[in-house]
């Protein structure tokens, strides 16, 4: 009798560690939606639809709209302007959301409070630095677009701002506890 509860002891728990294993690689998957998304965000970016012309095509009348007309020469040099801003705070983003991919999963493996916060936010800058100078070669391969090392250092400025701002943030915000003097 001891025996057959010994065993069915036995694989229940294998059970239980297969469903915890499950669980864990599903809530990893889950982990990585938003840097996936940040990712795809800027692969759609980096296609011929959102070069200069195209883009310039639908903000000039928004802009008109919004602030009144202007000669084509200062609309050049706003538009530059929006386009460059876009890449600062889109490449912002999306470390954002490689930092938050890979806080989850260093967690995972034990990695505490500002160890793993560090961890995540170097590991971060350097993904979003790679998806930028990818990003930049894909788009040498374009004939709408133009390929510039100065915009992966634009890409780059704005990841290390963006995780300057969120680990700011998570330092203002998280509980320490408060010393008094006696």
């Amino acid at each position: 009798m001891r025996r057959r509860a010994a065993g069915r002891h036995a694989v229940s728990t294998i059970i239980e560690g297969m469903e915890t294993a499950r669980a864990s690689r599903l809530r990893m998957a889950l982990d990585w939606i938003p840097a996936t998304l940040a990712v795809l965000m800027i692969v759609f970016e980096s296609t011929a639809t959102m070069s200069a012309s195209n883009t310039s095509a639908w903000l000039y009348p928004l802009w008109v709209r919004l602030f009144g007309p202007m000669s084509p020469g200062r609309w050049a040099v706003v538009h530059h302007l929006i386009r460059k801003t876009g890449h600062f705070v889109g490449y912002g983003t999306v470390s954002v959301a490689f930092f938050y991919s890979w806080r989850q999963t260093l967690r995972q493996f034990g990695r505490r409070h500002w160890s793993l916060w560090r961890r995540a936010a170097a590991l971060a800058v350097l993904c979003t630095l790679i998806v930028a100078s990818l990003d930049e070669y894909h788009q040498s391969f374009l004939p709408s677009r133009t390929s510039s090392p100065y915009d992966v250092l634009l890409d780059f400025c704005g990841a290390i701002l963006g995780q300057l701002l969120l680990l700011a943030l998570l330092q203002m915000t998280s509980w320490r506890p408060r010393y008094e003097a006696a």
